[in-house]
């Protein structure tokens, strides 16, 4: 499958913000009188879980898809502070994060837990957004393929190929995440198409073809034309960014653009 067969994707990821009503409606209000109408890309919007149900009921008749930031891999139970797949479909949500660098840092998650919330959240009807990337000392010491490859191997551990056209990979440099350092776009397609190398080994190569791969390191309006020309980088899963209307809203055009090209 050439890059033109897989439909980009835009996905904001708003981690701890904008979670109460009055936030979460002028973020969500902005974006929709912001972003196209009908883009010709994918595009997602991923609210704390407080602002999930306003999120559905606002963006509902649009074309932006309504994601969430995590997701346990039990149905229900004794699990403190969880959400399950089941909860996050019934309010709305059609995709989900899983596994991105800050819940493997500060909540202690493994590759094997993320391996099982990605396949419950595939199983519960939702698309997995699988976050991948190494650290600065791992990129240092030239380990950035050997680190994704952990990930990816303990992160799809329950994915069959069968149900692969329900997840993306997001490769997130977490030395890039939130700093305002980049991958160069070349270094950035270099390793997504490592990635994608990975995924064939494991999947073949017409199933890996079909997959989707975003970039996740502080992708903004002045670096998303270059980062999301790169053959390899379908998308992007985009941080502070999506926390700006205009911002988000410039990124997207830029994918179309884009495409337009293509």
């Amino acid at each position: 499958m050439n890059r033109e067969k897989r439909t980009p994707v835009i996905a904001g990821n708003w981690k701890m913000n904008s979670g109460s009503p009055a936030e979460a409606s002028a973020l969500l209000g902005g974006l929709l009188e912001a972003c196209p109408k009908a883009p010709a890309c994918e595009v997602v919007v991923c609210p704390p879980a407080t602002a999930l149900a306003l999120a559905a009921e606002t963006l509902r008749g649009s074309a932006i898809a309504l994601g969430a930031q995590n997701c346990h891999f039990a149905p229900s139970g004794a699990y403190t502070g969880e959400v399950s797949a089941a909860m996050l479909t019934g309010v709305g949500c059609t995709h989900v994060i899983i596994g991105h660098s800050e819940r493997r840092q500060y909540f202690g998650e493994t590759n094997e837990t993320t391996g099982k919330r990605l396949a419950a959240a595939v199983v519960g009807g939702l698309c997995g957004i699988l976050c991948v990337g190494e650290s600065l000392e791992q990129r240092e010491a030239g380990q950035e393929i050997e680190t994704c490859a952990a990930q990816l191997a303990g992160g799809l551990a329950e994915i069959p190929a069968e149900a692969l056209a329900h997840v993306m990979i997001a490769y997130e440099p977490v030395w890039a995440i939130g700093t305002g350092r980049t991958a160069t776009a070349q270094e950035a397609n270099r390793v997504c198409g490592q990635i994608r190398r990975l995924l064939a080994e494991r999947y073949g190569k017409e199933a890996a073809d079909g997959v989707r791969i975003l970039y996740g390191g502080s992708m903004n309006e002045k670096n998303a034309a270059e980062l999301l020309a790169q053959p390899e980088i379908d998308g992007g899963l985009i941080g502070g960014a999506s926390l700006k209307p205009e911002s988000f809203a410039a990124i997207i055009r830029a994918c179309e653009a884009g495409e337009a090209k293509a």
